[in-house]
């Protein structure tokens, strides 16, 4: 007689096992993120310059001319483009710690987009309340309740409020910074860009991008 294949004792749910399946895609997904995130930021911050360089009093002299002001800080924004994006992140981050209600609102605005959105598997359907969403009507949610949140409550203003005071810490330094020859042996490298560049390089870690995951789901 041959031998019979012994039955599972408890039957297999198709939906259970998806459902394992999408939250080992998530988990993931997720420490992928925080991992490239790690490593991206300690490569940015190996690139910085010395403080003590930063804060070199001897080389501060008042500029001629707007003309000349600008020319420093485009060059001092190159060479000192990780230092800057510190100075700037440190005191947006002392503006949102001033305000813990502003900060925890859009802690939880990001989550809902990590979590709803972004790490969320696009077979997966979202429902709340007994409710199923689709991708574009997450999207339409999540991008309502941005607007919601950054422009009818104080979060918008602190936010541009950091911000400004911080490129305006920045753009006083590198108009009264006198800029080296290295400095443009550092521009003629192909580093230029300034502050802006630098914030777009310091991004790439995310792959692919919240802008690429919105652009393929919608």
């Amino acid at each position: 007689m041959a031998s019979q294949i012994p039955q599972p004792l408890l039957p297999i749910s198709n939906t259970e096992t998806t459902a394992m399946s999408s939250e080992q895609q998530t988990i993931t997904t997720t420490k992928l993120f925080i991992a490239r995130l790690t490593e991206s930021t300690r490569l940015a911050f190996s690139q910085r310059r010395p403080w003590t360089e930063l804060l070199d009093r001897s080389a501060f002299t008042r500029p001629e001319s707007i003309t000349d002001a600008a020319s420093r800080i485009k060059k001092n924004s190159s060479y000192f483009r990780i230092n800057y994006l510190t100075i700037i992140t440190t005191i947006l981050a002392v503006s949102l710690l001033t305000h813990p209600f502003s900060l925890l609102t859009l802690l939880c605005l990001l989550s809902a987009w990590m979590f709803l959105y972004v790490f969320r598997p696009s077979d997966q359907p979202l429902i709340i309340f007994n409710r199923t969403f689709t991708d574009r009507e997450t999207l339409m949610g999540l991008i309502g309740l941005s607007i919601v949140v950054v422009f009818l409550t104080s979060v918008g203003a602190i936010l541009m409020g950091g911000i400004l005071v911080g490129l305006g810490v920045v753009c006083g330094h590198g108009a009264f910074r006198v800029p080296e020859d290295l400095f443009l042996d550092d521009q003629d490298s192909g580093n230029a860009g300034g502050v802006g560049g630098v914030a777009t390089g310091l991004l790439s870690f995310i792959a692919p991008s919240p802008a690429a995951v919105v652009a393929a789901r919608v």
